[in-house]
């Protein structure tokens, strides 16, 4: 059997995570949404630095003029690392580590976390 098989449909993914409106759906088991903890830890990091073709550009055209030293004003963002969410409920414990290579990814998924923990407080 299928463990993401519910009848209600899937409204949010993190990970190997699911979350319908009535309950979280992992590897690890099922559990009612509501009263379940949710725990986002970023743990991925962003580098700025000269990129490889940039200080190449700035000496080849040294040489033919000294308006390639402008080539090394080229910055480029790295980001490497990943982001852990933690599930816990009734039953339930379950951590998904998620590699990122953007930091619009890592707001990405903390943005889908902070969704879960809504459904998670909803009223019934």
């Amino acid at each position: 059997m299928d463990p993401f098989a519910s009848s209600a449909p899937v409204l949010v993914t993190i990970g190997d995570i699911a979350c319908t409106q009535d309950e979280v759906i992992t590897p690890s088991g099922r559990a009612p949404i509501v009263g379940t903890t949710w725990t986002f830890t970023d743990m991925s990091r962003t580098n700025s630095g000269i990129p490889a073709w940039a200080i190449v550009c700035a000496v080849i055209f040294f040489l033919f003029c000294f308006l390639g030293l402008l080539f090394l004003l080229a910055k480029e963002e790295r980001t490497d690392g990943s982001v852990q969410v933690t599930v816990q409920g009734p039953g339930l414990l379950h951590t998904v580590q998620i590699p990122v290579f953007a930091q619009a990814a890592a707001m990405d998924f903390n943005a889908r976390v902070n969704y879960a923990r809504s459904l998670a407080h909803q009223p019934f």
